[in-house]
């Protein structure tokens, strides 16, 4: 169970699509396992499914672990995020996969690519946001993947924790991070996520 699993619950219980899952005391794989194969129809078969980790970092290792101890072959596949991870997610599989003579090739697709906009003095998301997180959570996790995606101690790149193989932000610029302070939503969503 993740930082994240009870807010898929709660996106599962309210989707009218999905409502019917079991989603109590289930782990996000298995729920998005079920999701693949009674709703998209993807055969069980073809669905692997990692259900131990907690974090990106051992999603990434126990994919790995998973396939091997599985002696599954694979070329290609794809990793379906939370936009707001994406990058840092396949830069971390990537770094899984280093050294490896030939390494699968990770196919990027976040699961949306929600649009922000601000009206009346509110943000909200473009279209409704029918089956996104709340705002203040979007902007919590996009504003906590900031420090994340830097070369630095506190971030995940080589001189930092070491998740990814690069930093998935290269170059050190004006992050948008940097100036949220001037904003009272903002700046309450950044402090929330802010590297301990």
């Amino acid at each position: 169970m993740g930082h994240s699993t009870n807010y898929l619950y709660e996106a599962v219980r309210q989707d009218t699509r999905y409502r019917m899952l079991p989603v109590a005391g289930r782990p996000e794989a298995h729920i998005l396992a079920d999701i693949a194969h009674d709703y998209w129809q993807i055969p069980r078969s073809r669905l692997v499914v990692e259900d131990q980790s907690t974090n990106c970092g051992e999603n990434a290792r126990f994919t790995r672990t998973t396939l091997e101890n599985g002696g599954i072959l694979h070329r290609r596949g794809i990793v379906i995020q939370d936009p707001t991870m994406q990058r840092r997610t396949m830069a971390t599989f990537a770094r899984v996969w280093q050294g490896v003579t030939t390494p699968p090739q990770w196919l990027s697709f976040p699961g949306c690519s929600p649009v922000l906009e601000q009206t009346d003095g509110q943000l909200r998301f473009a279209g409704g946001g029918a089956g996104l997180w709340p705002v203040t959570r979007y902007l919590g996790l996009l504003l906590g993947e900031l420090p994340r995606l830097q070369d630095t101690p506190e971030g995940y790149g080589p001189r930092g924790k070491t998740s990814s193989a690069t930093s998935p932000s290269r170059r050190r610029s004006s992050m948008p991070g940097d100036s949220c302070g001037e904003d009272g939503q903002l700046a309450g969503a950044l402090q929330a996520r802010t590297l301990g």
